[in-house]
């Protein structure tokens, strides 16, 4: 009997199915958040829908007892798979007190949890960078066995941190992997805009690491990517870069009218290789997800979601007080 794609990759059944389960979570949580800001109840959503394939098969791949993670503000998928809840997530889209990223004071998508190994995020792109860099250096220096992974958009690689980081990753061979989520647009700026070469992952040669493109809306095919670049990573053979086409369904954020830029019908064509349900008919044909999982995987999603939504609504906000504090030294007396 022949092996399934996965289990060819080294992924159980169980496995799979827990990638899904994530993938799922993450696109039920973003669309929730999209309805809560169209009802007036969140300012501000920053969307993965479209690129969950990649962040779960990414996040699948690594140790994630061990290894950190320097999400970009897309990456919903990623701090889930690390360990973020749903009620994490809507705490920080209604800016709550007890959200976990910075207690209701910065916008969704500055992700950044030490518990779970989830490095603060800042504004400005790119900089988890050369900080992932930074961690990987540490850990090497103190002769630590983890990976430092790092994501960050097309867009991203277009900013002096990006050559800055994987200049000195390639220079001292450190552990890190950089995985560029292509969705075809900065923004507004098409892809052929901003690169002048064919892809992104060609940038590897000249930072003496391995480089890579993959398709991202396989979550196998990048599980496979990330976990071989761990283990040339954990062997000694330095970093790598690893380029995730996909796409972005949605527009830039909540904020955006991406029907100014687009056609309706690219964006059309590119929800019929939506990764969600892509992969759904993958385990399907592979006689991994029956209806009946199906059915109890949704429900206990949507109720996952609900509890979150509820709880994060009913919350208490920060004291005003409160607003600078962990953001400069509280002198005593």
């Amino acid at each position: 009997m022949s092996l399934n794609r996965h289990q060819q990759a080294g992924i159980t059944d169980e496995q799979v199915l827990d990638m899904y389960k994530t993938m799922l979570l993450a696109r039920k949580i973003d669309e929730r958040m999209w309805l809560l800001n169209r009802s007036g109840k969140i300012p501000f959503v920053i969307s993965c829908q479209g690129q969950e394939a990649a962040q779960i098969g990414a996040s699948f791949a690594l140790d994630r007892e061990q290894d950190w993670t320097a999400p970009y503000y897309r990456d919903l998928g990623v701090v889930l798979a690390f360990g973020m809840t749903a009620k994490d997530i809507m705490l920080s889209a209604f800016a709550k007190a007890e959200d976990p990223n910075s207690g209701g004071r910065q916008m969704p998508g500055h992700f950044g949890q030490k518990k779970n190994r989830i490095l603060t995020g800042s504004s400005p792109v790119t900089t988890q960078l050369p900080h992932a860099v930074g961690v990987a250096l540490a850990g090497k220096m103190e002769k630590e066995e983890f990976v430092s992974f790092v994501t960050l958009g097309e867009g991203s690689t277009n900013q002096g941190d990006f050559h800055e980081g994987l200049n000195f990753a390639g220079v001292h061979k450190l552990p890190v992997i950089t995985m560029v989520e292509n969705n075809k647009y900065a923004i507004s700026v098409p892809f052929d805009r901003q690169v002048a070469s064919e892809n992104v992952s060609i940038r590897a040669k000249s930072y003496g690491m391995h480089g890579v493109t993959v398709n991202g809306n396989d979550p196998i095919e990048v599980y496979t990517a990330v976990k071989e670049a761990r283990e040339r990573a954990i062997n000694g053979d330095g970093p790598s870069l690893i380029e995730a086409v996909t796409y972005r369904l949605t527009a830039h954020s909540s904020d955006d009218d991406d029907r100014t830029y687009r056609e309706k019908e690219e964006v059309e064509e590119a929800k019929r290789d939506d990764c969600i349900l892509t992969f759904s008919t993958y385990l399907k044909e592979s006689g991994v997800l029956t209806d009946e999982i199906e059915e109890k995987i949704n429900s206990e999603v949507q109720g996952i979601v609900n509890e979150a939504t509820e709880y994060a609504e009913e919350a208490p906000y920060a004291e005003p007080e409160h607003a600078l504090r962990f953001v400069y030294e509280e002198q005593e007396g």
